[in-house]
């Protein structure tokens, strides 16, 4: 047994020299000192020993266990000792080093045109109005002019939560509220989100966003809708845009136009954008139906008014000429660090 102490304690001094970290030195622990190790098999056989020599070879395994327990010990400071000194080393900052960029939000294109949209109508004494997402099918089409046998509402494929709560499929909704509570003169656009069911691709997109806009007062012509949508039109193109104003029919208007501006990229000769035309369609609009006046509670005999609406992603594509409407809801970094 004397021979199998000596060997275990140079087996183990000669493992502990080429041990590399915290993980090996654990293990060998486990070999030479565990319940199962090599000095806990050789201490088992103490038994078959006299009384003699039980106290020799009790010492010389004491001895043997402290000479392992001291190697390992020494071992485990230096492991410890240095993996804080790496850890140090990492977490050491170096003050004169530049400081790295972090990546900045930016305004997206849409909120970009929208807030100039905004502040070109401020400036003509607009007020900005909302209202609910979630409308009633009165608001939405009846107090408009559009009936439930109204063959308009083919046209618009409606999100219906019940057979009277829908999803707003434009923002006119919020105009026939701001005539409910407020009286004339009003002077407002409503901006924000409307829903139709549309597939989705590079022209259509079942969430999208329009801009409308109201004015009633008394002496309202079409004259000043005209002027008000010409003059809007050269802030946001620029003094040299031209507008055309075409007949067109919408249940909440009459008379009903839609305004096109002359194509900027040909000029009017036509090219691919404006595909061959020469113009491109802007927004509709018309002066208020009087029924619409009457739902409000607002004397159509007395007052009159005009109203517009515009989709804020084709204007957008327009300003900047992008082919795929896509883009806007993707939230490709690549795409909207252009702007």
């Amino acid at each position: 047994m004397k021979e199998q102490l000596k060997n275990v304690a140079i087996s183990a001094q000669q493992a502990l020299e080429s041990v590399k970290d915290q993980q090996e030195l654990e293990a060998l622990r486990v070999r030479f000192l565990g319940k199962k190790g090599e000095l806990t098999a050789i201490l088992k056989q103490m038994g078959s020993l006299s009384p003699e020599e039980r106290p020799v070879i009790g010492q010389l395994a004491n001895e043997t266990r402290a000479q392992i327990e001291a190697v390992i010990a020494e071992k485990s400071a230096q492991f410890k000792s240095a993996t804080a000194s790496e850890k140090l080393r990492k977490e050491t900052i170096d003050v004169t080093m530049p400081g790295s960029k972090k990546a900045m939000g930016k305004k997206h294109p849409l909120n970009l045109v929208l807030d100039e949209i905004k502040e070109i109508f401020l400036g003509m004494g607009f007020d900005v109005a909302e209202g609910p997402e979630v409308e009633l099918d009165y608001y939405n089409f009846e107090a408009l002019n559009i009936p439930k046998d109204h063959p308009a509402r083919d046209t618009q494929d409606t999100f219906y939560i019940t057979d009277n709560i829908l999803l707003r499929t434009q923002t006119s909704p919020v105009q026939v509220r701001t005539m409910e509570k407020q009286k004339p003169p009003i002077r407002v656009i409503s901006p924000g989100r409307v829903f139709r069911s549309d597939a989705v691709d590079a022209t259509h997109s079942p969430v999208f966003h329009q801009i409308e806009g109201l004015v009633v007062d008394k002496g309202v012509t079409m004259g000043d809708l005209k002027g008000t949508l010409a003059d809007f039109a050269k802030r946001l193109y620029g003094e040299d845009a031209v507008v055309r104003f075409r007949p067109h029919h919408f249940p909440f208007t009459e008379p009903s136009a839609e305004m096109d501006t002359m194509c900027f990229n040909c000029g009017g000769k036509g090219c691919r954008l404006c595909k061959g035309e020469g113009w491109i369609e802007i927004l509709g609009c018309g002066m208020v139906h009087p029924k619409v006046l009457a739902n409000c509670g607002i004397d159509p005999e007395e007052y009159s008014g005009f109203a517009f609406g515009m989709g804020l992603e084709r204007l957008v594509m327009r300003r900047f000429n992008i082919d795929d409407l896509r883009l806007f809801y993707e939230n490709d970094q690549r795409f909207l660090d252009q702007f």
